[in-house]
């Protein structure tokens, strides 16, 4: 027997109709059209499913077992069928993050903050174990969005600039190189320098200074957390270099200092990278505009 969604609505229309010509008008056919389908599905399930000599037209025990399948399976189709429309329309999808920034989440957190209150039916979640091979994640959508600052050219990947930060030094107030009004390569030479546990071409202080000045520390310790590095260096245990946004609740601070580094100091950019089908979406659209304008408050702030 093979069974389609149009006769379980046929069933179910017939049954609520209470006769073939009303049910034709429910489905938008013609009574003679619909007729003919009713005695097809009859001939192929081997019974009648209605008994037609009562008025209204009533099921059969044989009808009534292919209603309670209708019943129970329109719904879902029906509710597939709205969902998937919403998908469409942009109303809804799925938001998975992966980040190959640590300090990212300090600004993250308010904007997912903000992008659920306008889009409650998208699923949002962050990947971290993802973090290591995010662009490849994209790929494969095992992930929607990656936030990095290295953007490559990757076919049917986009990358949407968000916003510009300034990477800078900080150390305990009572550091030497707190008398210096900004630090360059060679001040790192004999510092403990804390950084995130990621690989150095994705710490901006390798990148933009001491990659290109040939200036290695004296030691390099990784470190998960925002707030433990800045732990270590009120304590006194090394040095580090983070983005602007981490450090505008301790600029203030006496138990640190923080300082520009280079004379002219440091720009990085942020990304966004998305496959280029999803960046148009409604909803993906808005989380980017988010992206781009509440780290910058917090820089502001």
């Amino acid at each position: 027997m093979h069974l389609e969604f149009r006769h379980l609505r046929t069933i179910r229309a017939i049954h609520q109709a209470g006769g073939v010509g009303r049910a034709a008008d429910i489905l938008n056919i013609t009574q003679s059209a619909l007729s003919h389908q009713l005695k097809g599905l009859e001939d192929q399930c081997g019974v009648e499913l209605f008994v037609r000599r009562t008025k209204p037209l009533r099921l059969s025990a044989a009808g009534h077992r292919m209603l309670k399948l209708a019943e129970d399976v329109l719904p879902r189709i029906d509710a597939l069928e709205e969902e998937f429309r919403a998908m469409i329309a942009g109303k809804t999808g799925r938001l998975h993050i992966a980040i190959e920034c640590h300090a990212c989440f300090d600004w993250l957190f308010p904007v997912l903050e903000r992008f659920r209150h306008a889009w409650h039916d998208v699923d949002v979640d962050i990947r971290p174990n993802l973090a290591f091979n995010a662009l490849s994640a994209l790929e494969r959508e095992d992930v929607d969005l990656v936030v990095s600052s290295d953007p490559e050219d990757i076919p049917g990947i986009t990358f949407t600039p968000l916003f510009d930060y300034e990477p800078r030094f900080i150390a305990a107030a009572t550091h030497p190189l707190a008398a210096k009004p900004f630090v360059v390569a060679e001040d790192f030479r004999d510092e403990v320098l804390i950084t995130y546990p990621m690989d150095r071409t994705r710490l901006d202080i390798f990148t933009g200074l001491l990659n290109p000045a040939r200036v290695e520390p004296r030691s390099v310790r990784p470190v998960e957390l925002t707030a433990v590095i800045l732990l270590l260096v009120a304590s006194g245990r090394g040095v580090s270099v983070l983005p602007d946004w981490v450090l505008r609740e301790v600029k203030y601070n006496a138990d640190y200092i923080t300082r520009p580094v280079t004379e002219r100091g440091l720009t990085k950019r942020l990304y966004a990278a998305t496959r280029s089908e999803d960046t148009v979406k409604p909803f993906m659209a808005h989380f980017l505009r988010l992206a781009r304008t509440e780290p910058v408050k917090l820089q502001r702030a």
